[in-house]
């Protein structure tokens, strides 16, 4: 062997060495899979995790799984947290709103949600939508007006827990009720959908002839000369009298509609219940008039977890109504991102993507989910697991018998049992 050759040998297996070495130091393993490796568990040179600023302590200590991310996370993912804690307040004497659309959140496509209060008396001005607007009471009592397209009108009271939803372009009042006014979460089927660009009557009325609307309305046209010039939006009412006196007032002679306009789903039956918590749904099949929003109340104790899981036909949209959570988001990648969420955030996951919701704090966690679709619909993976021929699944999760039969079954939803 020449020198030349003995070099290149020597060369050679020097190399792969220094790469096996490299490859043991760096080498995947559970709970860390990716190489480079990722989180602080893999920072040799502690220095590199300092965060000399500039920074907002208070802000960030909001999001610990962003500060210190756990190492299976893996490349990026478009934002999928936000929050009615930093939305603008539009106030008017009578109440408050704030939205946050896809404008504001860019990957909420199918919806866009408004946090809004009314004082007692406070009116939510007769108005209509081109979307559909589905709401959850979150405080107080509400009286809600609707009016369908055969003529029937419906005058309710809402409560905490209850729900409303108003199909596409029916007409529509909200007001404060009781003595404490009330606060609620609306959302509407349409990411670009706002509150504040709805169809007003003010507005309609003082943009049309006056002439017009005295041949409409088969009144003089002095009678009106006192409509508002200006929308109202949100203004303060007289409190409204008894239930039952408005909705003498308000009937019609074709009846109610055909369709209850609420339901009440934190009165409704768990659809799943475990020590760890429960779910509770709307969709068309319980709540009939609401066809195109599903929705899930879930709550979880401290130390439980909404099991992972996918939705396979819509998109998640969340609001965090008590307590903390975690969560992470899987995508083909493969990508994995972890977010924090506090009471008023906001959580998008698309559709079909992986996930969990995890509590972890020192109450319960109480969510909403919001989907586009006329049904609520999850795959579990526990449930896939545990339904698919044994011997694949411990072929390729490397598990034992054992460990397999210890699986939760037929999908618990929240864990553990």
């Amino acid at each position: 062997m020449t020198d030349l050759s003995r070099r290149k040998v020597m060369i050679g297996t020097a190399t792969a060495a220094f790469a096996a070495a490299a490859a043991s130091a760096h080498a995947a393993s559970f709970g860390n899979p990716d190489r480079p490796p990722e989180g602080a568990i893999n920072a040799r040179n502690r220095q590199g995790l300092t965060d000399p600023g500039p920074r907002d302590d208070m802000l960030a200590r909001q999001f610990p799984s962003a500060q210190d991310a756990p190492a299976t996370d893996v490349n990026g993912m478009p934002q999928f947290w936000s929050s009615f804690n930093n939305a603008h307040k539009r106030i008017q004497n009578g109440g408050w709103a704030r939205e946050v659309t896809q404008e504001d959140f860019a990957i909420s496509k199918d919806i866009s949600g408004v946090n809004m209060r009314l004082s007692a008396g406070g009116i939510r001005e007769m108005h209509w939508h081109q979307q559909a607007e589905w709401a959850i009471m979150l405080d107080g009592k509400c009286r809600i007006t609707t009016l369908d397209e055969e003529g029937r009108s419906s005058v309710q009271d809402v409560k905490a827990g209850d729900l409303w939803y108003f199909p596409p372009g029916l007409p529509h009042s909200l007001q404060g009720a009781g003595t404490t006014g009330a606060e609620f979460l609306i959302a509407f089927d349409s990411g670009m959908a706002s509150e504040f660009n709805t169809l007003l009557v003010t507005d309609w009325l003082a943009h049309t002839p006056p002439e017009v609307l005295a041949a409409n309305f088969g009144v003089p046209v002095e009678s009106l000369k006192d409509i508002p010039v200006d929308n109202l939006w949100i203004f303060q009412g007289k409190e409204p009298g008894p239930l039952a006196a408005a909705q003498r007032a308000s009937a019609s002679k074709k009846g109610p509609p055909a369709l209850p306009v609420t339901f009440s789903l934190a009165g409704s039956t768990p659809v799943r219940k475990t020590r760890s918590g429960y779910v509770q749904i709307a969709d068309s099949r319980n709540f009939k008039i609401s066809q195109n929003v599903a929705a899930a109340l879930v709550t979880v104790v401290p130390g439980g977890l909404r099991e992972l899981h996918w939705h396979p036909n819509a998109d998640e949209w969340q609001y965090y109504i008590k307590g903390k959570g975690r969560m992470t988001v899987f995508d083909t990648g493969p990508k994995a991102m972890t977010a924090d969420f506090n009471a008023g955030d906001i959580g998008y996951v698309k559709k079909g993507l992986g996930h969990y919701v995890q509590n972890v704090g020192n109450t319960d966690l109480i969510m909403v989910e919001v989907f586009k679709a006329d049904h609520f619909a999850e795959v579990a993976l526990s449930d896939w697991l545990t339904h698919t021929p044994p011997e694949m699944v411990m072929q390729t999760l490397n598990i034992s018998a054992e460990t397999l039969a210890q699986f939760p079954r037929d999908r618990p939803d929240i864990v553990p049992e």
